[in-house]
């Protein structure tokens, strides 16, 4: 095992909070919870969080009225920044592999090799690097396996012993067999509560119970995943490394509102606006869309009136035109009733296709699409802020209080010039 490739798996410590930690050092050791879009429910809890028995989707409401008794502090959502941080935390990874799979906004996959006696170094100059020049912390695990790696890291984050770095072959046969005889099965990446429950009809309790089940009646009785999984488990690497992860199947942008929209034409700017930021994203990847579909919904919690209408356009070409994505979204808004208060509203994308595939036929060809509006627009966008610019109604500046509410923000300390941190010497 020592002369195979490794992996090895690196995981920000509640990336949220510890993003928000990074540029105010007086929220270290005090109780932190990030809120969701509208400061609605606790997303992110910080270590001291946890203790106080805060959950994940506890309504901030409810936490307020104690707040001050706990010393709990509250952010509204920074996604400006947590970008920001999350892109340099994955350029500086980049550096200790050639090959980093970007799993997600705060854990990265990369290839490596050598023994325990190279690995645990490495894994541990990774996580002091990480820490000294981004500011957050995070843990390391390292094995011949994604998901071997993946527990790897849950243990070197729950268990202080490890010191945030856990190397699978360093850890002794009869510790590994305890740890694993512990752990729930619900705790192996990707086995959730439906599947948790139909392995423990079969007297599959733990993950050590998992690794020594059969490989073939787990494929039989459940799915080829799972068994890749199973395989993983005991060292046989099954899930490839993904250099890019961009083939999505659909797009979707859509958001609760801070004050509910009762007519048509408030939605109107609302689809126009997530038009142009779907055009956006398919431009950045090289895709296009076949299939828009438009929705809108009054708030779950009204007992009387409430509406969800929706509509799905089949686009006459594969396109990311924000010109036509925003005409085929307000197809929507013939179904909205003025009057009634909309709390949330999106758009969907999907039969997504890399661009330039397959050139339309000169009639059905489209201007705009050519002279690269939608990248533009981005451009315009990333280099002098959003809302700088739109088309049509997403360019109205009046009639925004329906955006998110975030009244809790910190400083969007990295990307915004009037934000920037201020340090001063004594």
């Amino acid at each position: 095992m020592r002369h195979m490739p490794q992996i090895a798996h690196v995981d920000v410590n509640c990336f949220y909070a510890s993003a928000e930690r990074a540029f105010d050092p007086s929220l270290e050791g005090r109780p932190l919870v990030v809120l969701s879009n509208n400061d609605g429910c606790a997303v992110t809890r910080s270590p001291e969080a946890k203790a106080l028995g805060i959950t994940t989707g506890e309504p901030w409401f409810k936490l307020a009225p104690r707040a001050k008794e706990w010393g709990l502090v509250a952010k509204s959502s920074n996604y400006e920044l947590y970008g920001d941080i999350s892109a340099r935390v994955m350029e500086l990874l980049g550096r200790y592999s050639a090959w980093l799979e970007v799993y997600s906004i705060d854990e990265a996959f990369l290839g490596v090799k050598g023994d325990a006696g190279t690995l645990l170094p490495l894994g541990r100059t990774i996580k002091n690097a990480v820490r000294r020049h981004v500011g957050v912390p995070v843990c390391v695990g390292i094995a011949p396996t994604k998901t071997l790696a993946k527990l790897c890291n849950k243990w070197a984050k729950n268990n202080p012993a490890f010191d945030g770095v856990c190397l699978w072959e360093a850890v002794p046969h009869d510790v590994r067999d305890s740890l694993l005889a512990r752990l729930p099965v619900d705790e192996i990446w990707g086995i959730a509560g439906r599947l948790t429950k139909r392995l423990n009809v079969l007297g599959i309790f733990t993950v050590q119970d998992l690794v020594r089940a059969d490989a073939v009646m787990i494929r039989d009785r459940f799915s080829v995943v799972l068994m890749r999984t199973v395989l993983e488990l005991r060292g046989t690497p099954c899930i490839p490394m993904e250099e890019e992860r961009i083939g999505r199947d659909q797009l979707i942008f859509s958001r609760s509102f801070a004050t509910p929209v009762a007519s048509a034409d408030g939605l109107r700017q609302v689809l126009s606006i997530y038009g142009q930021q779907a055009s956006a994203r398919l431009s950045k990847h090289g895709l296009q869309a076949k299939v828009l579909t438009a929705f809108a919904a009054t708030s779950p919690f009204r007992q009387q009136e409430q509406a969800y209408p929706s509509v799905c356009v089949s686009l006459p070409m594969p396109t990311a035109d924000p010109l036509l994505l925003t005409r085929a979204a307000h197809a929507l808004l013939p179904h909205i009733r003025d009057g009634l208060k909309y709390a949330k509203a999106g758009i969907m994308l999907t039969d997504l296709r890399p661009s330039g595939n397959q050139s339309p036929l000169e009639l059905f060809e489209n201007r705009h699409e050519e002279r690269g509006i939608g990248p533009l627009l981005d451009n315009v966008s990333r280099r002098f802020g959003r809302g700088a610019i739109g088309l049509g109604h997403a360019g109205i500046k009046s009639g925004l209080d329906w955006t998110m509410k975030r009244d809790m923000r910190s400083p969007r300390y990295t990307t915004h010039w009037d934000e920037l941190p201020v340090v001063k010497a004594a």
